[in-house]
Formats: structure tokens, C-alpha cells, sequence
């Protein structure tokens, strides 16, 4: 009776003890196949994310408005609100360049990065640049893939587009995909040839809003994004 029921016990056991093993192996399955969504990398005294943000709500909980129809963009821009939306309105290039933010997001004071990481200043952009090289700097953060631009020539008969290669070698770590952008008045404009990232000031210099890189351009420069626009965010640690 005592070994039967020693017995059933050590069963008992060794079946939970399966059971545990096997729910073990199905996380880690589970994990192995998600992209890290947390990614950082030092980049002189900064640290950087490595993916764009992604996130639908704002630090306290409440929802960021998901905008697709160009009406309602167009709306949202001209009644000051945050809106957010994927490129082309398809979720699965959220999947690879996150989200497009207007900059009434940006600005929104409910904060759209989580705690102890913020919207990059313009200033912080400029330390960035000079510590890879002004010359060089775009090259350097950009992906080695992905990114494409194209030119014509007429071959006596007609005019042929030829397509290059406008990969980056990303040896910073901070691979920038070529998200493209979403203007003001609500169209999709140069995936897989540009990317743009708002700076987290609130108010700047005309033209300073936003960081822009090109597909056939090693630097980076400044562009002017209207508040409305649709673009890329990367945070950086505090």
C-alpha cells in the first residue's frame, strides 16, 4: 500500500515535471520566433534603438488614433491631433518599419516613448552625426539591404531604368530602414529609397524637423515636415 502509493506519488511527479518541460520548450519555441522588440546599441555616449518605435498608445495607456483614409489624415492634421499609420496602410511593413507618427504625436504630452528612453532632439541627431562623420554619417546608419534607387538613360532605341544598390554598411548599428514617409495630404511617398525620423523639440528651426536620409547619399540632412506628416521615430536612452 505505502510502495502503491509511493508509487502513485513518483508518477504523479514525473508527470508534472513532463508537462512542465514541454511548456518550457513551447516558450522558448515562442520566444526564439518573435524579433526582439527592445534592441539598443551604443553609439559613442548614446544609446540607440535599433528598430523604429512601434507602439499604439501613448506612456498612460491612451490610445494614439489610427488614421488610414486620406480624408481623415488629412483632418486629423488640420485639427492638431496625433495620428498614426502604416505605410501604405498595410500592416505587414509595420511589421519591418514600425509606424508613421504626424508630429502632433511627437509633441503630444502623454509621450509616446517608454520610461527612460525620449524622442531624439535635434542636438542629439547633430552629436550623432559628428561622432560617425558628417561625410559619412548616412552610410554608416544605414541597413545593408533594402534600400534602391534608380536612374534612366536612353539606349538609342528608348529610355532603360536601371536599378542600384543604395545599401548602407550600418557599421554604427543603428539600422535605418528606408521607411519612406506619409505627407500632409495623405499620400505614401519612397519606400525602400528614403527614410525619414522626427526630432522630439516641439518647436524648430524651419526645415530642422526631420532627419532625412537618401538612397543614393552617404550624409544625412535636414528636411521641413509639416506637423501633419507621417514619419519614422527611433528613441534614444535618457
Amino acid at each position: 500500500m505505502k510502495n502503491s502509493e509511493n508509487k502513485s506519488l513518483i508518477s504523479t511527479g514525473s508527470s508534472s515535471l513532463a508537462k512542465t518541460e514541454k511548456l518550457l520548450s513551447i516558450t522558448q519555441k515562442i520566444l526564439s520566433d518573435i524579433k526582439p522588440q527592445n534592441e539598443s546599441v551604443r553609439i559613442g555616449n548614446q544609446e540607440w534603438m535599433t528598430r523604429n518605435l512601434d507602439v499604439d498608445r501613448f506612456r498612460n495607456g491612451d490610445l494614439i488614433p489610427h488614421i488610414e483614409s486620406v480624408e481623415e489624415w488629412k483632418k486629423a492634421g488640420e485639427n492638431g491631433q496625433p495620428a498614426w499609420c502604416y505605410y501604405d496602410n498595410d500592416p505587414e511593413n509595420g511589421k519591418k518599419y514600425g509606424k508613421l507618427y504626424n508630429k502632433y504625436a511627437v509633441n503630444d504630452p502623454r509621450g509616446l516613448a517608454p520610461e527612460g528612453w525620449h524622442i531624439p532632439t535635434y542636438e542629439e541627431w547633430a552629436r550623432l552625426e559628428e561622432f560617425l562623420g558628417t561625410e559619412t554619417a548616412g552610410h554608416k546608419m544605414k541597413s545593408v539591404n533594402d534600400w534602391e534607387w534608380s536612374s534612366s538613360r536612353w539606349n538609342g532605341e528608348q529610355n532603360v531604368v536601371e536599378i542600384h544598390n543604395g545599401n548602407g554598411d550600418n557599421s554604427s548599428g543603428f539600422n535605418a530602414l528606408p521607411g519612406g514617409w506619409r505627407d500632409d495630404d495623405g499620400g505614401f511617398y519612397y519606400i525602400n529609397k528614403e527614410a525619414y525620423f522626427w526630432n522630439g523639440n516641439e518647436n524648430y528651426d524651419y526645415g530642422n524637423d526631420l532627419l532625412h536620409l537618401f538612397e543614393n547619399c552617404c550624409k544625412f540632412r535636414w528636411a521641413l515636415g509639416a506637423y501633419s506628416a507621417g514619419a519614422s521615430i527611433r528613441i534614444i536612452k535618457y
